[in-house]
């Protein structure tokens, strides 16, 4: 990991961390969610998206880049947890891609790692997460980094089509 940097996102940023999540989507969740949405997904439209979420922020969500060499190759986005529209002590895990050609060479595991630093400094009892249930790949990756299901789940509704979520948690200490 030691040639992995991260930052906090920039507004210029935007573009490709919409690369970096669309790509993250279309591979890591093919099989998982339905075909035609994940062929259906714009960069252009995500990126839009980011640009618009970016110049609204109130400051409590995070973005983070990782960059390898100057290019960016992974985002992670965190900030408190959602009980519906509450907002709780707990710090919530909302989203964490990586560039596919980048898949296991560390660039997730620096990013969580900054995001539990962070929440950790801000005095954050837990973070919470929530990933799809049969996406196992990504459930042993945050078992490794000390998460733990904590019997929560919801289904997440794609293109019409009901996918099981599992709700992660990892106490926080500092």
């Amino acid at each position: 990991m030691t040639d992995i940097h991260v930052r906090d996102m920039s507004y210029a940023d935007c573009d490709r961390v919409a690369e970096i999540r669309v790509g993250g989507w279309r591979t890591a969740y093919r099989g998982l969610v339905p075909q035609p949405y994940l062929d259906g997904l714009s960069v252009p439209a995500d990126a839009e998206r980011h640009r618009a979420r970016f110049t609204q922020g109130d400051g409590t969500i995070v973005n983070l880049i990782a960059e390898r060499s100057g290019t960016a190759v992974g985002w992670a986005c965190h900030g408190p947890y959602r009980d519906g529209d509450t907002r709780t002590e707990d710090a919530e895990l909302y989203a964490i891609y990586v560039d596919p050609a980048h898949y296991g060479d560390g660039v997730g595991r620096a990013l969580l790692a900054e995001s539990v630093r962070r929440c950790t400094a801000a005095g954050h009892p837990r973070m919470l997460l929530w990933v799809l249930r049969d996406n196992t790949g990504a459930r042993r990756f945050y078992e490794r980094s000390g998460f733990r299901p904590d019997g929560a789940q919801e289904p997440f509704e794609v293109d019409g089509v009901m996918v099981p979520e599992v709700r992660y948690a990892r106490a926080l200490t500092a």
